[in-house]
């Protein structure tokens, strides 16, 4: 690119320019804008009805001066963009570049497509100058680079243009290379025809996306959150890359919540911030020193055990930035590993039902048949709600990814089809009655680890609305939990051998 945005976020100049949904609209909205600007104005002020702005910029290529465009848009599925265009009426050169306008998200985002039919290639993608795409199948891998708005076809050509190019020249001087790229070049044209392989794309910043599709079902589409590593934080200039760890416990004495053990007089305790000898007890609130996975700097996590009645010890925690405002909780289950997954139906039939206490583990895959909903583990990590409280999170965190988070009547952007529209709406719809318990529906949550819990109204005895069944793990799930490699027993040598 021949220009460089300001290093500065577009955000600080929303005080002079308007707000920042008046500058970051979709394309449709602001064309319609503007219609009604030159009905009213009559096409007097050519300004005020630009919608691409335009900047006098040097060209690298020539060293004469060019021109930039710059667009400020939404994009369906995603968030605020620039795109930027250069131009050189001198040597012809020209070249485009898109770049997140948003802020770095507060957890990195890793999507994963299993396709499997041609029309998947048509699926939008954006890449940021951070993400990493990969052809699974292939152990072919795109690194951080610069930005671009696209689809998997588009993805695709570029890397098969680029593999081409070179070809003559290697079948002459590294005809072993030329071989192996070959088939490399091969393999993404069958792939490009039959729209069959498996696809990553892998942002700490959390900026990028590829787009969903009603028609996935199972596995097929997969979106997991997950906190970005002290590495992660350092390249992207947020804290140190872990040199500088969590603060010393002497930092945290401001904590005065009756009942609660803050780290300092478990350092008194322990050597260090090590809790392996303390002893938790049930309903005592631990406060430890951590790192913030979102900027990196010191944090506080708030721990505390729950027992749960009819069936385990859980334990909630949650980490506290104030610095920049990063908040989130997990649960996770206490107690030895069983030796069989569980599953759990539960038929929900009538409003009361909604009020049930439900626990998802993070290995939890659940399922609701009726709204077409699939939730595969990782995707949400472990949540201890109600089943009102879950299935308006499921519902609230897929709007945001199918919808503009400011699109109120689900339109979902100038650039979303029709019909595509109309599915979307449709299976919303069904989400929201059955949050409203206007329908009877199954709940099936699957969990290897049998971590997952809903609440039994009849409790001790048999709830005749909810159903649990145990099952022997597949050897996959044993080998994804870490399970086939477990050494628990020491044997007779002194060393750790499986049970």
């Amino acid at each position: 690119m021949a220009t460089h945005w300001p290093a500065s976020r577009p955000e600080h100049s929303l005080e002079h320019s308007g707000s920042r949904s008046e500058l970051f609209s979709p394309v449709g909205s602001q064309v319609i804008s503007i219609d009604h600007l030159s009905n009213e104005t009559g096409g007097e002020n050519e300004n005020e009805l630009k919608l691409v702005e335009e900047i006098e910029s040097l060209c690298m290529n020539c060293e004469e001066n060019g021109v930039t465009r710059l667009l400020l848009t939404k994009i369906p599925y995603f968030r605020e963009v620039i795109l930027m265009s250069f131009f050189c009426d001198k040597c012809h050169f020209k070249n485009t570049e898109i770049q997140s306008a948003g802020e770095i998200q507060e957890q990195g985002v890793k999507y994963v497509v299993k396709m499997d039919r041609p029309e998947d290639m048509e699926r939008q993608i954006v890449k940021s100058d951070t993400a990493v795409f990969r052809v699974e199948n292939l152990d072919l891998e795109i690194p951080p680079g610069r930005g671009k708005l696209t689809n998997v076809e588009g993805v695709f050509s570029e890397i098969l243009g680029d593999l081409k190019k070179d070809q003559p020249q290697r079948r002459e001087e590294q005809p072993d290379i030329y071989e192996k790229i070959n088939a490399i070049i091969r393999s993404l044209e069958n792939i490009s025809t039959n729209g069959k392989a498996e696809i990553s794309l892998n942002d700490p910043t959390g900026n990028s996306s590829i787009e969903p599709s009603p028609q996935d079902e199972g596995s097929k589409y997969t979106r997991i959150e997950y906190q970005r590593t002290p590495e992660d934080n350092a390249a992207l200039g947020l804290g140190d890359g872990g040199n500088g760890n969590a603060a010393e416990p002497s930092n945290f004495h401001d904590s005065t919540t009756t009942g609660t053990v803050v780290a300092t007089e478990i350092a008194g305790e322990v050597e260090g911030d090590s809790m392996q000898d303390v002893n938790i007890v049930d309903g005592q609130m631990y406060s430890l020193p951590c790192q913030c996975p979102g900027c990196g700097k010191p944090a506080i996590m708030n721990m505390q055990m729950v027992r749960v009645p009819y069936f385990k010890q859980v334990i909630i925690s949650a980490v506290v930035c104030t610095h920049c405002g990063y908040r989130t909780n997990d649960v996770k289950s206490g107690g030895e590993i069983p030796e069989k997954g569980q599953r759990i139906w539960l038929e929900v039939e009538k409003a009361e039902d909604l009020r049930r206490d439900i626990l998802k583990s993070e290995t939890c895959m659940l399922k609701i048949p009726a709204c077409k909903v699939e939730v595969v583990p990782g995707t949400m990590g472990g949540r201890f709600t109600t089943v009102e409280g879950l299935l308006t999170q499921i519902r609230d965190d897929l709007r945001g990814s199918i919808f503009d988070t400011d699109d109120a009547k689900g339109s979902g952007g100038d650039s979303m089809p029709e019909e595509r529209r109309k599915v979307w709406i449709e299976f919303f719809a069904g989400l929201d009655r059955a949050i409203l318990g206007e329908m009877k529906y199954t709940i099936l949550m699957e969990d290897p680890l049998a971590n997952s819990y809903v609440q039994s109204f009849t409790a001790p005895d048999p709830d005749p609305q909810i159903k649990v069944e145990d099952y022997e793990r597949t050897a996959e799930e044993e080998d994804e939990l870490g399970l086939t490699d477990m050494r628990t027993r020491l044997g007779a040598d002194g060393e750790y051998v499986k049970e």
